[in-house]
């Protein structure tokens, strides 16, 4: 259990937080950093960094068959008050090897570089900045070593490492794509803060070290920023031991806005039905993952089929436990012409059930399926991509959905 967050630590420096709207330039198109082409000299493992004149460690993870021709995502995961690199990296607080990376790790198989850097006093107070220009010298060196798509750098962290993730959400907006805040609050500070991002915002109703009100202000920063339609979304009741998801609406295109309220307390990993932290059972790394995913390359791997060979091409990743199982859909447009409006249809494995799902509405709940756009991911450009996934219980069969079609035309499968 990681409620290693002192009380009073979150009353002396959470501070309010004003929203505000302004014009900002698009997150740049990827481009191949300078690290593309060339053998690298960094490995995975351990490493030290000088920054702001001090010597910083960090964790680095480069995929399993790395392609130094192929431009990754970029994940920062940013360990909590008193937690470690070395926990975020193994996961062995919640659940050796799956949790790793929150749980992305597994989730991305071997699509994405992950590291995890360490903070001063196993904290991230960022004083005079250091924390963020630490970060800034990590990306700086790993791009200029390593293939990275640079529309494709995400952050993600609980409690003070969510608070870490909030501070890069309000400075280097115009850096990463995306960020996910577990349960954090001001702790790391706000320079900026006017410019949109993406941003998933996850919090517990009863978390009584970082309360969900700053929680919701964080996130209120971002519906303003980014342009979406206000709103107090709905949020499951205390004692239900469940999880709602609101997707915001209105927001600006490429910009979107996802809050997941659960009934629990502070913690990283909740299940649904259960107290405390689950590793294996928890839905908040499928949740992260789908909405990282969502934001397709605009450098596609080389080894990508060329457009017309389908309405679409789709990838699935399930990731399964003894009653249940998530399943991610990517969905690429192969056509030469841009999709206004899609649905997906596709037939789960008998003895499937879907309970959830994220990024599109699902009907029915088994047998064929349907699942419907929402509306941030309605338009799909010749060669985008978009994520969508589903909880499932089911009784044995863990395997994926098949025979996929896109507005009534079949897909190819990756």
């Amino acid at each position: 259990m990681m409620r290693k967050v002192l009380v009073a630590l979150a009353a002396a420096v959470l501070l309010p937080v004003v929203g505000g709207v302004a014009e900002s330039a698009p997150v740049q198109p990827a481009a191949a950093t300078a690290g593309c082409g060339k053998a690298p000299t960094l490995t995975s493992g351990t490493r030290t960094i000088q920054t702001s004149g001090k010597s910083r460690n960090y964790i680095l993870r480069i995929p399993d068959g790395y392609d130094r021709t192929h431009p990754y995502r970029l994940i920062f995961g940013f360990h909590w008050l008193g937690g470690t690199a070395t926990d975020v990296d193994t996961g062995r607080t919640v659940q050796t090897g799956a949790w790793a990376y929150y749980g992305l790790q597994q989730l991305a198989n071997n699509s994405a570089i992950f590291v995890a850097p360490q903070g001063f006093n196993n904290g991230w107070a960022n004083s005079g900045g250091e924390d963020v220009t630490f970060v800034d010298d990590l990306v700086r060196a790993l791009e200029g070593d390593l293939c990275v798509d640079t529309s494709q750098l995400f952050a993600v962290g609980f409690s003070y490492g969510a608070a870490m993730s909030y501070s890069l959400a309000c400075s280097r907006a115009t850096v990463f794509r995306a960020v996910a805040v577990q349960s954090g609050g001001v702790l790391s500070g706000c320079s900026g803060g006017t410019q949109p991002i993406a941003y998933l915002g996850v919090h517990g109703l009863r978390d009584n070290v970082l309360g969900i009100s700053g929680g919701r202000s964080l996130r209120d920063r971002f519906v303003a920023n980014n342009g979406c339609t206000a709103q107090n979304p709905p949020e499951p009741a205390q004692g239900s031991l469940t999880h709602r998801v609101t997707s915001y609406a209105g927001c600006r295109a490429g910009y979107p806005v996802q809050w997941a309220a659960f009934d629990e307390g502070h913690i990283a990993a909740p299940q649904d039905g259960a107290t405390g932290d689950s590793g294996s059972r928890t839905w908040v790394p499928a949740l992260v993952w789908q909405f990282f995913s969502q934001f397709g390359s605009t450098t596609p791997p080389p080894d990508d089929p060329p457009p017309g060979t389908g309405a679409c091409r789709v990838g699935t990743t399930v990731n399964a436990w003894n009653t249940g199982l998530t399943e991610n859909i990517t969905i690429t447009n192969t056509g030469s012409a841009a999709v206004s409006g899609w649905s997906l249809t596709f037939t789960l494995p008998a003895g499937q059930t879907i309970t959830s799902g994220w990024s599109a509405t699902y009907a029915p709940a088994g047998g064929q399926v349907t699942a419907t756009n929402v509306a941030y991911n309605a338009e799909l450009a010749p060669g985008a991509s978009t994520t969508i996934g589903f909880q499932a219980g089911h009784t044995g069969n863990t395997g994926a959905a098949t025979a996929f079609a896109l507005n009534g035309a079949a897909c190819t499968t990756a």
